[in-house]
């Protein structure tokens, strides 16, 4: 099957001619990067929340994407999730960065779950459950991803309002001091180093005899 290799300036209109009003703003930039000037290229798409998971879904016919990261921010009334993805990986040169930026009100935190056409977006999107406290509908797999068993129900670390983490969550390291119910781990010992030998201070250097007269084949007689 022959891969079909798209500008970002056809991969905009793609989503812009499928999904229409649902397609906010829509960015596109290139760059070079080092020596040899290597091209580079990014499409940044902000769509409605109703239209996102079918917009996946598109990107996928179009090149089923390497999916980097998905990112989240508290921004206030919003939570805004980014998905990073690239297109035409192995592709040198002709790589496409699109983004997908999705924001959504604090009073609905649902999205649809991607793990149905990305497997691997699960283990992102349990992190952003955790931290940001958003419901991805249709999550395969909904368990915690890094905070411990025992943290707070309904704090989430990534939050600026008061679902964030509360100041008296929040100890200062210096002054905790090491557990006392474990013991140190071992350290081994660090070898001497040996001491050069310092240098004599200015001024304190040994005398040196003076230069000895240079033979002229001269035998002095003794008077």
């Amino acid at each position: 099957m022959t891969r079909i290799l798209h500008t970002p300036e056809e991969i905009a209109a793609v989503f812009t001619e499928k999904f229409g009003d649902a397609i906010g703003e829509v960015t596109i930039t290139e760059w070079a990067e080092g020596v040899k000037k290597t091209p580079n290229r990014a499409v940044w798409i902000r769509m409605s929340r109703d239209v996102f998971h079918d917009a996946v879904q598109c990107l996928v016919d179009l090149d089923y994407p390497h999916l980097g990261v998905i990112s989240g921010a508290d921004i206030g009334d919003e939570i805004e999730l980014l998905y990073h993805m690239w297109i035409y990986f192995g592709e040198r040169g002709r790589e496409i960065k699109v983004t997908l930026a999705v924001s959504l009100q604090k009073s609905d935190l649902s999205i649809p779950t991607i793990a149905d056409i990305i497997p691997g977006a699960v283990y992102s999107e349990r992190e952003k459950q955790e931290m940001l406290g958003i419901r991805v509908v249709g999550i395969p797999d909904s368990r915690g991803l890094f905070l411990p068993p025992d943290f707070p129900e309904g704090v989430y670390p990534w939050r600026k309002d008061e679902t964030g983490i509360r100041e008296d969550m929040v100890k200062d390291l210096w002054a905790v001091g090491r557990p006392t119910d474990r013991p140190a781990p071992p350290v081994a010992p660090k070898e001497e180093k040996k001491k050069d030998e310092e240098p004599a201070p200015a001024g304190d250097t040994p005398e040196q005899a003076p230069p000895a007269e240079p033979e002229t084949g001269e035998v002095k007689n003794d008077e």
